[in-house]
């Protein structure tokens, strides 16, 4: 089975990007499951019409991560749909799931869980460690392969992640930074791993951001909100090459696919 993860949506250029490019490559990677995370379609959080253009676009689940509730509008999408994720380590009482298992196409049960770091991320949820150790026992037998997705600031929380989980899930990816990381690879005991997958938006740019704004704010410039840049977008992600079987993995690559919007 092959698990394409997308990394995270970026306002408008990005939205578009995905629309356009995410069905190809979906067909000429030869994917089963796509995962995209679409926190920042709105710049931060995500609306209702920006979460079904991304399902139009070709993605079978949307993850989310620490700007979930930035729109909202989107709690009720939350309440309706499972197959939106938001940090299983959440809040319980907070709106929307953090986990759920999910026919793919050979008709094989893929857990797909979500979970936010605690390192510089401003709030306090629960230990994510912990809750993938809830996750996986509770759904013991009710699923064949599991993935996790980690939303992270630090790489070492993500790291940690990827040995904690190692040979307990077919794959550990992380997301939140959009700069993509040069570790594609499996673990020892079999899981496969990169510490970020990086974004879909305007390549020339500050994770998205136009690059004047973002060296404006660093400097104690900026004086207007920030902008998507302009120009060519880039498509980012990582392809896993799982063992039904054995629910490990065989093979991670990096994907990065370019696309220039239209005017």
């Amino acid at each position: 089975m092959k698990l394409l993860a997308i990394g995270d949506v970026v306002s408008n250029p990005g939205l578009q990007t995905a629309e356009r490019l995410l069905r190809r490559v979906k067909k000429e990677t030869g994917a089963d499951f796509v995962i995209v995370n679409g926190e920042n379609a709105s710049g931060v959080g995500i609306t209702p019409r920006q979460a079904d253009a991304i399902f139009a676009a070709g993605a079978d689940l949307i993850t989310l991560g620490n700007h979930t509730y930035r729109r909202q509008n989107i709690v009720p999408y939350l309440e309706e749909n499972r197959y939106i994720l938001r940090p299983a380590n959440f809040a319980p009482q907070s709106p929307g799931e953090g986990f759920g298992i999910y026919e793919t196409r050979a008709g094989w049960r893929l857990l797909v869980f979500e979970l936010i770091g605690r390192c510089d991320m401003q709030y306090g949820p629960d230990n994510p460690f912990l809750r993938a150790d809830r996750i996986l026992r509770e759904q013991e037998g009710r699923y064949d392969i599991a993935v996790c997705e980690m939303h992270a600031s630090a790489t070492s929380e993500k790291l940690a992640m990827g040995y904690y989980l190692d040979g307990r899930v077919a794959a550990v990816y992380g997301t939140h930074t959009h700069v993509p990381t040069a570790d594609a690879r499996v673990n020892p005991k079999g899981t496969g791993y990169i510490t970020d997958i990086g974004m879909t938006g305007p390549k020339w740019s500050v994770l998205g951001v136009r690059a004047e704004q973002s060296v404006a704010m660093f400097r104690g410039d900026l004086t207007s909100r920030f902008e998507p840049a302009d120009g060519p977008c880039v498509m980012q992600g990582a392809l896993f090459d799982i063992d039904e079987g054995s629910g490990l993995c065989r093979g991670v690559q990096r994907i990065e696919w370019d696309y220039l919007p239209e005017a």
